[in-house]
């Protein structure tokens, strides 16, 4: 969660690692505003967030049917999401609230410890699934060590760790402080010096969007120029039409849901630097940071619906579930002797 804020009484600016004073002040009807959308906003991308990544994490877990490659990485990245999402309701009461952190010093640590590594694990997933699928499909023969189950579990293992070591700073820097001016507790990174927040931005703009974007680009211009060889006879014209559309679609998602975020984080570090100086670039930035971090949040809600539901894969998988679900409970019911034969059969 990003705070960059300019409170609407008084000129004071705070602007998310340390307290100074500015002359510039956010006009109070946009702030009013932002408290007003923000929450509701954040409270639809919880609720559609947690219902599409809780069935998809059912689908994936329930059957007793050993997983795919493409199972485990969706099931990790469904569980990133999910995790990231849980988080946001601490920010929904904050926003409320008006930025008044309640939770205390351990919760504003690590909540947003637990938001940035799962930010960080589920655009790395999405990297993972792009490139599993360039593999099954552009380099099908070449990749069978890399599509095994095990070396899966292992790349999986690994994005974990290291979404664990991204969020470090926030470990170490995330506080909160009482700010007089503007009547609040406010939970925010206070790093050392500015150099810091500009060094720490040019690393998540680094892991979390220009290289996995370069890679899911590669791999999208790969496997549509792939589906569109007429030497694929695997695929009808039909099949390989949608598939090249629905693969075009997931990359749109994700720039549209982060090129807005990365490049105001980009005109923020550019503003720092006074190559944007001027009250007007300053509000540009409060209001278009808060923004685009809320649009980047959605792509959340989105990769269940792109990558999972949308396929028929998942859909044969989630009606299987459903009827394995449905018989188990009338073989629980009725406890006849049909049930039982057809329990040992599956079996």
């Amino acid at each position: 969660m990003y705070v960059k804020l300019t409170p609407n009484i008084t000129n004071y600016s705070f602007n998310g690692t340390v307290a100074n004073f500015s002359d510039c002040s956010t006009s109070s009807v946009v702030w009013e505003w932002i408290y007003t959308v923000q929450p509701a906003y954040l409270a639809l991308i919880c609720i559609l967030g947690i219902i599409g990544n809780t069935m998809v994490l059912c689908v994936f877990c329930l059957p007793k049917k050993r997983c795919t490659v493409p199972d485990i990485y969706l099931g990790n990245l469904a569980a990133a999401d999910l995790i990231m999402i849980l988080c946001l309701p601490f920010w929904f009461v904050t926003v409320i609230n008006r930025l008044n952190w309640v939770f205390g010093a351990f919760l504003c640590r690590m909540v947003n410890v637990v938001i940035v590594m799962n930010l960080h694990c589920s655009i790395l997933f999405l990297m993972l699934v792009s490139m599993d699928r360039y593999q099954a499909l552009v380099n099908s023969l070449s990749s069978r060590k890399m599509r095994q189950t095990s070396s899966a579990k292992f790349i999986c293992f690994g994005i974990w760790i290291c979404g664990l070591l991204l969020s470090l700073p926030v470990m170490l820097f995330r506080t909160v402080q009482y700010i007089k001016e503007m009547n609040a507790n406010i939970c925010y990174l206070h790093f050392p010096s500015e150099e810091w927040k500009v060094i720490h931005n040019l690393i998540f703009s680094l892991t979390c969007f220009l290289l996995p974007a370069l890679v899911i680009t590669f791999c999208t211009y790969h496997m549509i120029k792939a589906l569109r060889q007429n030497d694929m006879k695997k695929l009808s014209v039909e099949r390989s039409e949608k598939a090249a559309v629905l693969v075009l679609i997931v990359l749109l998602a994700f720039f549209c849901c982060w090129v807005p975020y990365h490049i105001f984080k980009l005109l923020d570090i550019l503003h720092f630097y006074n190559l944007l100086p001027g009250c007007l670039w300053e509000d540009v930035l409060d209001l278009g940071i808060q923004i685009s971090a809320y649009l980047a949040y959605t792509n959340c809600c989105l990769n269940p619906i792109l990558y999972v539901i949308v396929g028929k894969h998942f859909r044969r998988k989630a009606k299987d579930t459903f009827w394995q679900i449905i018989k188990h409970r009338k073989c629980a019911g009725q406890q006849n002797l049909y049930c039982m034969d057809r329990k040992i059969m599956s079996e």
